[in-house]
């Protein structure tokens, strides 16, 4: 089977012992046989290493620090949430506001304690908000950091959690917050009592002859408008185009910018990606058709 090994940060990745290389956003090829049961190791520099067996058991259950994508001729592994190799604790801040106390800590994974009259609540936070402050928002308190916050509820519950930048604190929270595609769109968004009140998209770029077909797929997966990219042929149907697209998470770049994949949640870290290519007429999507 062809696997490619992804990370979200540098690793050293071992199979049955033998150094095979750097892994981080750029892939690293190799052949394994899940009938073998090969031990396979990623090692980020003052991490705990992640390790396990590459089997059938691995294929249809990874551990919660992986996630699997299938597509058409092999497997992509990727690998985040590395856990510090120190586990001591260390606290980052502490803060009163009325009778809630917040503390920030990491030991392994970066926490919230969350104590008030309601009782001690241990919010698990990602590891971006190491660096971060907080603020009360009426009930709530905003921690935020330099790019992504989140909202944690008095009785320490996330209500919101998302990369960007925080606009506005008071009287509503307002933020900011990128898609990270290829027209550069971002949503301006509101939530008041931390429930999402407002939701504007804009986009900063304009897509090129590369990105045509990518753009049109990142439209329809975000609710931007996408009807700018059909040819009046494909107009008609264009409301029906997410029912027949389907519950895609994602958008996956291919060699060939008139193919794209579109990445469908299988189970819980498990992925499959499947593939649509797209016809042009006069510099417009003229239909769109699954490949098998």
């Amino acid at each position: 089977m062809r696997v490619v090994f992804l990370a979200d940060r540098t690793c050293a990745l071992t199979v049955n012992g033998v150094y095979l290389g750097l892994v981080d956003g750029f892939e690293r090829t190799c052949e394994l046989n899940p009938d073998e049961g090969v031990f396979c190791e990623l090692k980020a520099n003052g991490c705990i290493a992640l390790s396990f067996f590459f089997n059938q058991e691995f294929l249809l259950n990874p551990p919660p620090q992986v996630k699997l994508y299938y597509y058409a001729g092999g497997l992509a592994v990727f690998a985040g949430d590395f856990l510090l190799a120190d586990s001591g604790l260390k606290v980052l801040w502490q803060l009163r506001f009325g009778g809630t106390l917040l503390t920030l800590c990491q030991q392994s994974k970066l926490q919230l304690n969350v104590e008030n009259e309601t009782g001690f609540h241990l919010v698990e936070l990602p590891s971006s908000l190491a660096e971060s402050e907080a603020y009360p928002i009426g009930d709530d308190f905003l921690i935020e950091g330099k790019a992504g916050f989140a909202l944690v509820s008095h009785g320490g519950e996330i209500s919101v959690l998302s990369e960007g930048t925080v606009t506005e604190r008071e009287p509503v929270l307002k933020a900011e917050v990128p898609f990270r595609d290829s027209m550069g769109h971002t949503a301006l968004c509101t939530w008041e009592n931390g429930r999402l009140t407002e939701c504007r998209i804009r986009t900063t770029m304009e897509p090129t002859e590369a990105t045509f077909a990518l753009a049109l797929f990142e439209s329809v997966l975000i609710g931007a408008d996408y009807k700018p990219f059909l040819h009046e042929t494909l107009l008609e149907k264009a409301d029906a185009l997410r029912e027949f697209l389907g519950d895609f998470r994602s958008v996956a770049l291919t060699d060939d910018p008139q193919k794209v994949g579109l990445v469908y949640a299988r189970k819980e870290r498990i992925f499959d990606v499947r593939y649509f290519r797209v016809q042009l007429t006069e510099n417009k999507i003229s239909n769109i058709v699954p490949e098998t």
